[in-house]
C-alpha cells in the first residue's frame, strides 16, 4: 500500500506537460476538478474522460504507474459507493430487511466513483510532471496579488512546499522500515509477530526469525517435528521420518495469556543471575598497562556495568623455537 501513493511523487519525463508553466498545469487542474463535479450528463462525463486520456498520452508517465495512485483510496470509493446506494432514497429496485437499493443510489454512487477517480488521477498528472519547487513557485505567483490584503502568500507556499518533499520522504522511510522488518522476519501479510533467533552466531546485518506462537490474526502455528522426542523414562529419541508434530495457538489478542500457556508446555525459561547482567568486555588486540587502566575507568566515568573484562590473546608474545630451515627464531601469538 505504502508504494501505491503516488501524491507528492514527481516522474522525470520528456513532455509538453513537463515543460509547461506550473501555474498553466494549477488552472488547468482546477478547472478540470470543477467540470467534473458540475457534469451531470453522459456527454460531460465522455468529455471529461477524453480529455483526461489525452493528458495522461501527452504527460508520458506510465499508465500503469498513474492508476497505482488508485490503490490508496479504494477503501474510500467502497464506502462512498454503498453509502449512497444504500442511504440514497428513490425508486426501490432491491430490499433485504431495512436495506434497500434505489435506481437514484445507484446513478449517485456512480458519480460519486467517476469523481473521486477523476480527482485523485487528475491531480497526480499535475503532480507527476512538476517538481514540488515549480509547484511552489507556480502557486506563490498565482497567489501574489494577495499580498496587498496582508495574506501571508509566501508562508503558504512554503508550507507546500514543506508537506509535498514530505510526502515522499515519508513513504520512502517507511519502504524502508518495512523492508528492514521483513529482512529480520517481519510477516506483513499473515501478522505473524515472529519468533527468536537461535543464535547471533557469525550474524551480519539482519537476522531472519522464525515464525511465533502470537499473531495479529489471533491464531498461530508451532511446527516442532524437527526437535527430538522425550520419553517417559527421560531418555531422548530421534523421531521417526514423515511424521509431524504440531500445536496450534488461539488465542486471539490475548499475546500474554499465550506466552503464559506456552511456557506451561516447554517449561519456563531460567534467568541468568543480575551480577552477570553487566558488559563483557574483550579485545583480541595487545593492550599496555595505561591503556587498560584507562579503559576501566572509562567504564567507572561512563557508570556503565562492567562484569568481565577479558584480556585476550596478543596481551603476551612466546619465542618459538627455530625447527625447520635457516634464519632467525619466530615470534609467534599464543
Amino acid at each position: 500500500m505504502i508504494r501505491d501513493i503516488t501524491i507528492g511523487q514527481y516522474y522525470p519525463a520528456k513532455s509538453v506537460l513537463h515543460r509547461l508553466d506550473p501555474r498553466t498545469k494549477f488552472l488547468g487542474t482546477l478547472g478540470f476538478l470543477i467540470s467534473v463535479f458540475l457534469f451531470h450528463t453522459f456527454l460531460g462525463y465522455a468529455v471529461a474522460t477524453a480529455f483526461l486520456v489525452a493528458m495522461i498520452a501527452i504527460s508520458k508517465v506510465p499508465v500503469k504507474f498513474m492508476f497505482k495512485g488508485l490503490k490508496a483510496i479504494v477503501m474510500i470509493l467502497l464506502i462512498t459507493v454503498v453509502f449512497n446506494i444504500i442511504l440514497t432514497p428513490g425508486e426501490v429496485l432491491w430490499r433485504f430487511g431495512i436495506i434497500k437499493v434505489t435506481r437514484e443510489g445507484l446513478v449517485l454512487a456512480g458519480r460519486m466513483a467517476i469523481r473521486l477517480v477523476y480527482l485523485v488521477i487528475g491531480s497526480s498528472i499535475m503532480t507527476l510532471t512538476t517538481t514540488p519547487n515549480q509547484l511552489t513557485d507556480g502557486l506563490e505567483r498565482l497567489l501574489r496579488p494577495l499580498n496587498k490584503i496582508r495574506v501571508p502568500v509566501h508562508e503558504i507556499a512554503m508550507m507546500m512546499s514543506i508537506a509535498l518533499r514530505f510526502i515522499p520522504i515519508l513513504l520512502e522511510e517507511t519502504d524502508k522500515i518495512m523492508k528492514a522488518q521483513m529482512a529480520r522476519g517481519a510477516d506483513f501479510e499473515s501478522g505473524n509477530l515472529r519468533g527468536t533467533a537461535r543464535t547471533l552466531d557469525q550474524s551480519t546485518g539482519s537476522v531472519p526469525l522464525t515464525k511465533g506462537v502470537i499473531s495479529k490474526d489471533g491464531v498461530a502455528t508451532l511446527d516442532d517435528s524437527a526437535s527430538l522426542l522425550l520419553l517417559e523414562d527421560g531418555r531422548i529419541t530421534p523421531r521417526q521420518k514423515g511424521g509431524s508434530d504440531l500445536y496450534f495457538f488461539a488465542y486471539g489478542h490475548d499475546y500474554r495469556g499465550c506466552i503464559r500457556d506456552l511456557f506451561r508446555l516447554t517449561g519456563p525459561v531460567p534467568l541468568v543471575p543480575r551480577w552477570c547482567l553487566g558488559n563483557w568486555w574483550s579485545r583480541y588486540k595487545a593492550y599496555s598497562q595505561e591503556e587498560y587502566t584507562t579503559l576501566m575507568q572509562r567504564f567507572i566515568d561512563e557508570k556503565i556495568p562492567i562484569t568481565v573484562a577479558t584480556i585476550d590473546m596478543d596481551w603476551h608474545w612466546t619465542d618459538v623455537k627455530r625447527r625447520f630451515g635457516k634464519g632467525p627464531a619466530r615470534r609467534s601469538s599464543c
